[in-house]
């Protein structure tokens, strides 16, 4: 684990290689975290690492890992060596399509997708549990417009279960002053979840769904984050942040 500054808090950020995962763990560092950044691809981390140490001089460790296993959020855990997490931020996960026909290939589509989409968080989360600051850890598990809307078979289905747990952990960890929150994002363009999969007129019909006007940035959810993160979320739990520029409304 890389010595972060004196006072300064910690946050992990799960998925940190590329997209919304990377932006937020940027974001955090400029405002004044240091970063625990994990993914699987070890030369993607340690790319965004660098930018985030140039940009900001905050401390990151990079920790490889597969959080769909024990052994990897234990992993993370060895990293902090006891050090106090400030704000957790569950952003893995992703679309796992379907090799094949018949019932075997949609029981290995919904499984792989449950483990990518909720067991990484699951996993991680309660491997730190321990090591959330009390009072005043932050817990932020990201879903999907999907899971309010569907479209997305097992994806919709994976992401609503973190709404439904979501619950569960702020009532767990509300009276050690933690809180426990949803960032829910509708269409960003600018990530690895729709390369090679999203064609013009694809992303002209997610714009039009809007009331804005325009795709998501990952920096819209970064920031959500870490309003979540900050002072001025603390009274904010058990909720579902929806970030979509108007593609669902109100719920």
């Amino acid at each position: 684990m890389t010595d972060h500054g004196e006072n300064r808090p910690l946050a992990v950020v799960s998925g940190a290689g590329t997209g919304i995962g990377s932006a937020t763990a940027l974001a955090l560092a400029a405002r004044g975290h240091d970063v625990v950044a994990i993914g699987r691809r070890p030369d993607v981390l340690d790319r965004a690492a660098a930018g985030i140490r140039a940009a900001t001089g905050a401390a990151v460790t990079v920790v490889a890992a597969d959080l769909g296993e024990p052994a990897g959020a234990g992993r993370v855990a060895e990293a902090l060596a006891g050090q106090a997490v400030d704000v957790l931020v569950n952003n893995a996960g992703g679309y796992v399509g379907r090799d094949g026909d018949g019932l075997a290939a949609v029981a290995d589509q919904w499984r792989a997708t449950f483990e990518a989409n909720v067991l990484t968080a699951v996993l991680l989360t309660e491997e730190l549990l321990p090591l959330l600051r009390r009072p005043g850890g932050r817990v932020v598990l990201l879903s999907s417009i999907a899971a309010q809307r569907g479209g997305g078979g097992p994806y919709s289905a994976a992401k609503a279960a973190l709404h439904g747990w979501v619950l569960d952990l702020a009532a767990q960890l509300g009276p050690d002053g933690v809180t426990a929150n949803v960032v829910s994002p509708g269409y960003i363009a600018e990530t690895e979840f729709f390369a090679g999969r999203m064609t013009p007129q694809g992303h002209a019909a997610r714009v039009a769904q809007t009331l804005v006007g325009r795709a998501g940035r990952p920096q819209d959810i970064a920031d959500a984050v870490c309003w979540l993160a900050g002072e001025s979320g603390g009274y904010v739990t058990g909720q579902i942040i929806n970030v979509n520029g108007g593609s669902v409304l109100g719920r």
